[in-house]
């Protein structure tokens, strides 16, 4: 990822409904932007908002100043040093959002870069420094002094402390505008697009807000921990007690701490009325279910996730629950499971064992402990089963959505004529909803579970056009490309570290007439949408495409997070 941080401020604009006229679309190539250079953090940080600041000062102050420090005493004053001090504090105001969320402040008379965690765009706060990076430090939040004018009550009481929802207390037009104009920023600034090329603003489309901003994740996984980690300001209540166990959120920056969580705002109702079953008597001293320590590694109780679903033939809820546990003793755990199994969304009931000492979810070994194996959901008209371990688009309401506009960028004939090639397909989504109206699908994925969900998938909906092979497309040779016919359409989803050189490579090289990238990192996808269509002297690439379209879409409101999804067209 280039070294640039976006830096953009929240404006009072328009609805979203007028963010901008819809321009048609247009074939123009996007120019590379001839500003765009890799800076260091502070120098691509400096910008004219914070001259802009300092205008707001009133010249009666100004003069005050002069009068009070004639010139021969400011010559003998010693200047302020330019890196502030671990532990000093500092009075800000933020600027803007900065990737994943926090809050990008410069110290007054110096410029430096500070970044402050829950620090909205326009706030006025007392901020403590707590670490030195390389270009800036980090502050935290001590004090505010004016509060951000699209600040909001947000409705959650773990709001401050946990790390699921960082953005909850800004109002949610205003996340979704902070959210547009990063993506905006990287795609000039680590895209090398150039905003003043006539076609920019036809390229750049408005982003799509989510209808549900709460309840909208279809999965949430809880740990368990023997203690409770407590915010300062509640390490002195006498009703507060740190020395019990915990069943909920890490708390931010910490493997170690766990957040007691009783509700999340971010999963259904009936999967916070589980999670809530599970809390009213895991901690009975009669069932002996000792949480995992992360330091000692002593303990059976270690995860704790919920999936939700919908029945296929009568769109009912459906709930997976999976304890995830040191060792495998089902007896431990049949309190529980007679406690969940009178919930009728409960359809099963898992158990995953995982005796490694890192913190992963996912078992070597896998029970059912009640049910079936997996639940249901649909998508696009097509029914998927999901297993414990399955991958899933966490917002199934907005993946609807998301598909869709995946769909139009293909540009599909309709004719069934088509090969598509679908890198990272995780358990075939994308891929099986075009299936019916293409010639055949190609899909390929690391993971050997998520290409059995995949096959499993296609033939559950009767698709056989669809083929899906097991592979790591960070390490493709020259092999690569013999199980399939050239494709007239490339579909990439990568994770957030985006795509190998390696593959961008290979499809330089392969000429497809289309390239859909669908992305869940907007810094990573414009680096590669920069190679893909600027090529590299450097890395010896020479770049054939033509951006089109760049379409986010808010999949995970009131979180930093945000997908794109990019047409790019062979030129």
């Amino acid at each position: 990822m280039a070294s640039i941080m976006p830096n953009f401020s929240l404006r009072r604009l328009p609805s979203l409904t007028k963010l901008r006229s819809t321009l048609p679309p247009s074939s123009l190539h996007l120019h590379r932007s001839s500003s765009s250079i890799a800076l260091p953090l502070a120098a691509s940080l400096a910008s004219s908002s914070y001259e802009d600041s300092n205008e707001s000062k009133s010249s009666a102050n100004t003069l005050s100043t002069a009068i009070e420090e004639p010139q021969t005493k400011n010559k003998s004053k010693k200047p302020k040093p330019f890196f502030p001090k671990r532990g000093e504090t500092l009075e800000l105001v933020c600027e803007s959002l900065a990737f994943k969320g926090k809050g990008l402040c410069k110290v007054e008379d110096t410029g430096y870069v500070v970044m402050c965690d829950r620090a909205l765009p326009g706030e006025r706060f007392v901020g403590r420094v707590t670490r030195k990076k390389n270009n800036y430090s980090e502050v935290t939040k001590v004090k505010t002094l004016s509060p951000h004018r699209d600040m909001v009550e947000a409705p959650c009481e773990y709001a401050s402390h946990c790390g699921g929802c960082r953005t909850q207390y800004l109002l949610y037009e205003a996340q979704v505008r902070a959210k547009e104009e990063q993506v905006r920023d990287l795609v000039v600034h680590v895209g090398k697009f150039s905003y003043k090329d006539p076609d920019f603003e036809n390229v750049m489309k408005p982003i799509v807000p989510c209808d549900l901003q709460f309840h909208y994740r279809n999965k949430m996984e809880f740990s368990f921990g023997p203690k409770r980690w407590l915010p300062k300001e509640k390490l002195a209540d006498k009703n507060e007690d740190a020395n019990v166990f915990s069943l909920g959120l890490h708390a931010p920056g910490f493997f170690d701490k766990v957040l007691n969580v009783d509700k999340c705002f971010l999963q259904s109702e009936p999967a916070n009325k589980v999670l809530a079953a599970v809390q009213d008597c895991w901690r009975n001293p009669e069932l002996g279910l000792s949480p995992y320590d992360c330091h000692s590694h002593a303990g059976f109780m270690k995860h704790l996730t919920i999936r939700s679903g919908r029945d296929v033939e009568t769109r009912a809820p459906q709930l997976m629950v999976n304890f995830v546990t040191s060792s495998y003793k089902p007896v431990l755990l049949k309190p529980l499971v007679d406690k969940l199994a009178v919930f009728p969304e409960v359809v099963s009931i898992m158990n995953n064992i995982n005796t490694s000492v890192g913190n992963t979810s996912v078992g070597e070994e896998e029970y059912t402990l009640y049910g079936k194996a997996t639940i249901t959901e649909i998508l696009r008209g097509l029914a998927f089963e999901i297993s414990a371990n399955s991958f899933f688009q966490t917002n199934a309401h907005q993946a609807e959505i998301l598909y869709k506009l995946v769909e139009d960028c293909a540009g599909l004939k309709g004719d069934g004529s088509e090969i598509v090639l679908d890198l990272f397909c995780g358990t075939g989504t994308i891929g099986l909803t075009l299936a019916k109206k293409v010639k055949h699908v190609y899909g390929y994925e690391v993971v050997p579970e998520a290409i059995s969900d995949a096959r499993r998938n296609a033939k559950l909906n009767g698709v056989n056009n669809a083929t899906f092979i097991q592979g790591d497309l960070n390490k493709i040779g020259e092999s690569f490309g013999n199980d399939f016919q050239k494709p007239d359409i490339v579909i990439s989803d990568p994770n957030r570290p985006g795509m190998h050189t390696n593959l961008i490579k290979y499809l330089l090289k392969l000429k497809a007439p289309r390239i859909v990238y669908v992305s869940c990192n907007p810094a990573t996808c414009a680096r590669d949408l920069d190679l893909l269509c600027h090529g590299s002297a450097e890395q010896k690439l020479q770049g054939c495409y033509r951006l089109r379209s760049i379409q986010p879409v808010d999949m995970f409101p009131h979180t930093p997070h945000i997908e794109c999804v990019c047409l790019l067209e062979l030129y």
